[in-house]
C-alpha cells in the first residue's frame, strides 16, 4: 500500500467537500475547486475525512493512488489557507511594482513587463526587500503563475541578475580569467 495515499485527508472546519463517484467539488473560506480522478481510484467521505483507495495491485493504480491523494490534501490546504510562493528581484536597476493589481516589472528591458493576473491569484510586491509574493488557492495556478514571472528574466550564472524564486541558490560561473603570466 502507498504510504502516503492510505492517510486520510482532514477536512478542516468551515471546509465542504461533496465526492460524487470520480469527481470532487471542494468549497472553503478561499475559493472553491472541481476535479475528475481516474475511476481505478476510489474516493470516499468518512467521519469528515477523505479516504482514498485502491482495488487491485496494479502499477496504473499504485502510480495513482498516492498522486491522487496529494492533489486532494492540495485542493483542501488551497481552499482553506491557501498557497503562496515568493519571488526575489535581483539586480541594478530592477524592481517590481503595483499598478493596480497588475504587477509591472522593470528588468533591464526597453519597457516595463506588465503581467495581469489570472482568476483567483494576486500579488504583491514590496519595494525594499525587492520581493514579489505570488497567492493564491489553487497550486498548481500558482505555481505556473510564479514560473511565468521567473521566466520574464531568468537568473543569469555570471552576476546572478534576475528573478529568482526566495531561498534558490543560483549556481555561479567564473567570468574572464583575465591577463596572466605568459
Amino acid at each position: 500500500m502507498s504510504r502516503i495515499g492510505r492517510l486520510p485527508v482532514d477536512v478542516p472546519a468551515g471546509v465542504q467537500v461533496d465526492v460524487q463517484g470520480s469527481n470532487i467539488h471542494i468549497k472553503g473560506p478561499k475559493g472553491e475547486l472541481q476535479r475528475t480522478f481516474s475511476p481505478l481510484i476510489g474516493i470516499a467521505l468518512e467521519n469528515n475525512q477523505v479516504v482514498v483507495s485502491r482495488n487491485s495491485d496494479k502499477q496504473e493504480e499504485r502510480a495513482l493512488h498516492g498522486t491522487t491523494r496529494a492533489v486532494i490534501a492540495n485542493m483542501v490546504h488551497g481552499v482553506s489557507s491557501g498557497f503562496e510562493i515568493v519571488l526575489e528581484v535581483e539586480g541594478v536597476g530592477y524592481r517590481s511594482e503595483m499598478e493596480g493589481n497588475t504587477l509591472i516589472l522593470h528588468v533591464g528591458y526597453s519597457h516595463p513587463v506588465r503581467i495581469e493576473p489570472s482568476d483567483g491569484i494576486s500579488f504583491e510586491s514590496d519595494a525594499k526587500t525587492r520581493q514579489i509574493k505570488v497567492i493564491g488557492f489553487n497550486r498548481e495556478v500558482v505555481g505556473q503563475t510564479a514560473a511565468e514571472i521567473r521566466r520574464v528574466r531568468p537568473p543569469e550564472p555570471y552576476h546572478g541578475k534576475g528573478i529568482r524564486y526566495a531561498g534558490e541558490k543560483i549556481r555561479r560561473k567564473a567570468g574572464k580569467a583575465g591577463k596572466g603570466a605568459v
